[in-house]
């Protein structure tokens, strides 16, 4: 099995875990890897693992709305986090021990993004959890800031 390959699988496996976890609004399975709709936000806003051309899996956040990726950057200047290491504490909390290094910016296709790269191992099984985790765990991590939370009531 070719990585292609086992990278195929392991996004059609993940479908139904991420679809029953209950942290996204919908999960798509599309062409190009997963979508998972983000939860609490009216705009368009979702997380996603795709396969790009070189055969690298990318997982990440991606909005086209400039005032909700306004509102997540705003969150870590005014707290001084890092989002690697936001994103690598949601991943201990469940149960990984591993680091994404990823990457800020605006897509041609006029896409916020903040996304890393994931290195997969060759077992489908063991792949499927990693990327349901790491999905998971972008999750975790981006609801806890700008507006991507449930609203609160006062």
């Amino acid at each position: 099995m070719t990585q292609t390959d086992t990278i195929t699988a392991v996004l059609d496996a993940a479908l139904e875990p991420l679809t029953d976890c209950g942290d996204f609004a919908k999960v798509t399975r599309t062409d190009a890897g997963l979508r998972c709709d983000a939860l609490y936000v009216e705009e368009e806003c979702y997380y996603a693992a795709t396969l790009d051309p070189k055969g690298q899996l990318w997982v990440g956040w991606y909005t086209p709305n400039r005032w909700l990726s306004g509102s997540v950057e705003t969150d870590l200047v005014h707290t001084g986090d890092k989002i690697d290491e936001l994103l690598e504490e949601e991943m201990i909390d469940l149960g990984l021990s591993i680091s994404l290094r990823l990457e800020h910016f605006r897509s041609a296709d006029k896409l916020f993004v903040f996304r890393g790269r994931l290195d997969l191992p060759d077992d489908v099984a063991q792949a499927t959890d990693l990327l349901v985790t790491t999905l998971r765990a972008f999750h975790a991590c981006f609801v806890e800031l700008g507006d991507m939370g449930p609203e609160q009531e006062d």
